[in-house]
């Protein structure tokens, strides 16, 4: 038997920290640790390693507590990377007191994940960021060997404070 235990800053004050901040320094404060993750980042096991401007790279390693019953990582790890680091991606591009909302997601899963793979990455891009909308990519490639293990892409409802 194995167990697993999870603990995490209350994600509401956490918010207040950030209030004020542009979506790149608040994805910035998070990645220096001044800001504490989402609580999903840590249920995951994920984290953010690079962040500027319409891009973010997050890593996952993969472990046992990600398994699907195939014995593999279930495919909603790999779409909750993507959707994240896509979302993530957008809000780097974001005023302060703007926010965004995934409206659509497309992932297409080329390899499976194990322990085995080792350490993933997600890489997230901005293509288009309007007033009201957003469209990233991403790729999620094993950091070993640089193999892709899914692809996916967002369309993101984008609500900006008024003018």
């Amino acid at each position: 038997m194995r167990s697993r235990t999870i603990e995490w800053d209350d994600p509401v004050a956490t918010l207040q920290l950030v209030t004020g901040l542009s979506g790149l320094d608040a994805m910035r404060a998070i990645m220096r640790g001044d800001v504490p993750p989402p609580p999903i980042a840590l249920l995951m096991g994920f984290e953010i390693v690079e962040v500027e401007a319409g891009r973010v790279v997050f890593a996952l390693e993969p472990a046992e507590y990600h398994y699907n019953p195939i014995g593999s990582v279930h495919g909603g790890v790999a779409a909750t990377l993507l959707d994240s680091a896509m979302g993530c991606a957008v809000q780097t591009l974001l005023p302060a007191g703007a926010g965004y909302s995934t409206l659509e997601i497309k992932v297409n899963y080329i390899r499976a994940m194990t322990r085995e793979t080792g350490r993933a990455l997600c890489e997230a891009t901005v293509l288009h960021a309007g007033r009201t909308s957003a469209v990233a990519e991403g790729r999620l490639t094993s950091e070993a060997t640089g193999k892709l293990l899914a692809a996916g892409s967002t369309t993101c409802s984008v609500v900006r404070p008024p003018r």
